[in-house]
């Protein structure tokens, strides 16, 4: 069992920037693909940003060119750095982790963008 940690998450104006992090209780974490999805309310969660456990990265298009994955295998983190923040990206951020069958999900962290 995989616990995921959200953090950073909080009330930005439109147009700032927020970074959210998750760390990971695994001694292994670097064999895990990472991925940040969000859900907003009364739609779907849906996948924002994914890094592999090689460092290739992907991105929804609506956050293409303002949001970035990254992670750091001796910390056991995953972040996302997201810039240009519109009321639209408001969402509950989740951190998820997925190796071989295994598929592990953190609590969640709410972004509020709004004026």
């Amino acid at each position: 069992q995989v616990q995921l940690l959200e953090s950073g998450g909080g009330l930005v104006q439109p147009g700032g920037p927020l970074r959210l992090s998750c760390a990971a209780s695994t001694p292994i974490f670097s064999f895990y693909n990472m991925e940040w999805y969000r859900q907003a309310p009364g739609k779907e969660r849906t996948l924002v940003a994914s890094i592999t456990s090689g460092g290739d990265t992907d991105y929804a298009d609506s956050v293409k060119g303002r949001f970035t994955i990254s992670r750091d295998n001796a910390e056991s983190t995953v972040s996302l750095q997201m810039n240009s923040l519109k009321p639209e990206d408001t969402a509950v951020y989740y951190c998820h982790a997925a190796w071989n069958t295994m598929s592990f999900w953190g609590q969640g962290t709410q972004v509020t963008v709004s004026s």
